[in-house]
């Protein structure tokens, strides 16, 4: 199966380092998601069916799609119980507390003060826009909450593409149960709350 790697320690000082929760993000996405078709073809198991020798005297043709062979449903479910869930699991838990830093208010911002003198200064400036139309144009420089706040939306974005993505192929291995990944992992949430 695929390293495990932990989750980093939540503080504000990581959400705000952008360049960490990025490279946080790409590396649990690279680990599981990215890499989705070795991770399902190393459950199959080598030698499980026997050599046929007549497989050898037909030409074989690339494989249609969807044909691929399916995974045992244990491995499937081991897979998906012990290493797609909790490495989802762990990128939500990340996003969602990155998220609520961005909506706090943020008294050790070190651009505060920059900011409220250039809004200062905007107030204060005459403008005649006959001479120039575009004086009067301001834009603030953007807090680094608001800059989280558009990170964290691309993110999501970003999780629900790949989880779709990595959901199908999933599926399409292991079986389709006809369900989207929200609900089972949902249940699988449940799950493991009872457990506690």
């Amino acid at each position: 199966m695929t390293p495990s790697f932990e989750t980093p320690r939540l503080t504000p000082q990581f959400c705000f380092n952008q360049t960490a929760l990025r490279d946080f993000l790409r590396i649990s996405r690279s680990a599981v998601d990215d890499s989705i078709t070795q991770n399902l073809n190393g459950l199959l198991t080598p030698g499980s069916r026997e050599f046929d020798p007549s497989s050898t005297s037909i030409r074989q043709n690339a494989p249609v799609p969807g044909s691929r062979r399916q995974i045992e449903p244990q491995s499937c479910e081991n897979f998906k119980r012990n290493v797609l869930f909790p490495s989802w699991q762990m990128r939500s838990d990340v996003l969602n507390y990155c998220a609520g830093v961005a909506t706090s208010p943020d008294p050790d911002d070190p651009d505060l003060v920059l900011r409220e003198v250039e809004s200062e200064r905007a107030r204060e400036r005459v403008v005649d826009e006959r001479l120039d139309p575009y004086s009067g144009r301001y834009f603030p420089k953007e807090a680094r909450t608001e800059s989280l706040a558009a990170l964290v939306r691309n993110e999501r974005m970003v999780e629900q593409i790949i989880r779709t993505r990595t959901w199908s192929m999933v599926a399409e291995r292991c079986g389709d149960s006809g369900q989207n990944f929200e609900s089972v992992l949902d249940e699988w949430r449940k799950r493991r709350e009872e457990a506690r």
